[in-house]
């Protein structure tokens, strides 16, 4: 297998931003996130607020199904078009608070849910080498979040893509060059899920499942830059879960799922079980996907997350009958805060954050 080059040092000025952890807080530039602040009583400092937002980078490489995903106003598809309203985007979602965000180099389901996924979303090609195109668009994304002052969540894998991969040579190789191409650009602000949900049942290679994907964490820390950075990396389980306690120790921080908790009482319930697991040190927790809103309900997920000292992150795919404007995993993707329910996420995190609100046009 020829070795595929990465770039060899960053040349580029200093990063302007640079995510840190501190116990259990996040900290951007040497700085809490949110410094001082509180909510209702509720401690906000130092906690990760942020949304699903994986299909930045997003394509369809299989010609029968890349028609699925067309705009409404060309009758096309445009995975540059795509990536330039998401970045235009971006200094809203900062405005009103949001200081992170997950992306994946191989998406999510772009239906919000899928039992078959045969488009092909994949920053990797079968041998584990780069798709060019996939890295570029990340690249023009996290230099922008870098400007702004937010960090990103980088995910690898996903379950309805990893067996685009041959084999699990092939994902080490994957592995090993993304990480070095994040750490040689110098970007000081990118954290990485290894995988979403690595316990779904549905990855194909075992060094992507619960028992094994800690070899995974472990050779990403184990990458360095000479003066000794490295990436933070975690990976996550699928809603209503409390991690593996070998994941739970390995891991520089934690991310829990809410998809599927209809009390909010139980997101709570998952971050106290969390904190009591064996290998459980003081380190952030955070929720980076959670389907469920009430965002004007006194008692909903967001708020649950903070009363157990846990960031949150908000995941809004399409629902049936919705039009172009609703969703930010659905494909084609309106970046904009343009829906009710994107309104109502966004005006809730202004107000926990003091920010300020958004502007919502049609």
């Amino acid at each position: 297998m020829a070795a595929v080059a990465v770039p060899a040092g960053f040349a580029g000025a200093a990063p302007a931003t640079v995510i840190t952890i501190s116990g259990d807080q996040f900290l951007i530039n040497g700085r809490p996130t949110y410094p001082g602040r509180n909510w209702r009583g509720l401690k906000v400092e130092g906690l990760l607020l942020n949304a699903r937002m994986v299909q930045g980078v997003f394509d369809d490489l299989n010609p029968a199904t890349a028609r699925r995903w067309a705009y409404p106003d060309t009758g096309k598809w445009d995975p540059d078009r795509n990536t330039d309203e998401f970045i235009a985007a971006m200094p809203a979602w900062y405005a009103c608070g949001l200081r992170a965000f997950t992306i994946n180099l191989q998406g999510g389901s772009p239906e919000g849910y899928s039992r078959e996924q045969p488009w092909i979303n994949s920053a990797f090609r079968p041998d584990g080498s780069p798709e060019p195109a996939y890295f570029t668009r990340m690249q023009r994304i996290i230099e922008r979040a870098d400007e702004l002052g937010m960090a990103i969540i980088v995910g690898y894998f996903y379950f309805g893509q990893d067996q685009r991969l041959a084999d699990e040579a092939v994902v080490l190789r994957a592995v090993d060059y993304t990480t070095r191409w994040i750490l040689n650009h110098g970007w000081r602000h990118v954290l990485v899920e290894v995988d979403n949900e690595c316990d779904v049942g549905a990855y194909d290679h075992p060094i992507l499942q619960p028992a094994r994907v800690t070899e995974l964490i472990l050779r990403i820390q184990g990458q360095t830059v000479p003066d000794g950075h490295r990436l933070l990396v975690s990976t996550s389980f699928k809603g209503d879960t409390v991690p593996s306690d070998n994941v739970v120790r390995a891991a520089d921080f934690i991310l829990l799922h809410g998809n599927g908790v209809k009390a909010p009482a139980r997101i709570g319930e998952m971050v106290r079980l969390t904190r009591q697991l064996p290998g459980y040190t003081a380190k952030p927790i955070v929720f980076n996907e959670d389907d469920h809103f009430e965002f004007e309900a006194p008692a909903n997920n967001f708020v649950a997350a903070l009363g157990d000292y846990a960031g949150w992150g908000y995941f809004d795919y399409r629902l049936k009958g919705e039009g172009f404007l609703d969703g930010y995993q659905s494909v084609p993707v309106d970046w904009g805060i343009h829906s009710p329910r994107k309104a109502a996420f966004f005006r809730l995190l202004a107000e926990i954050t003091g920010s300020t609100p958004p502007t919502v046009t049609k």
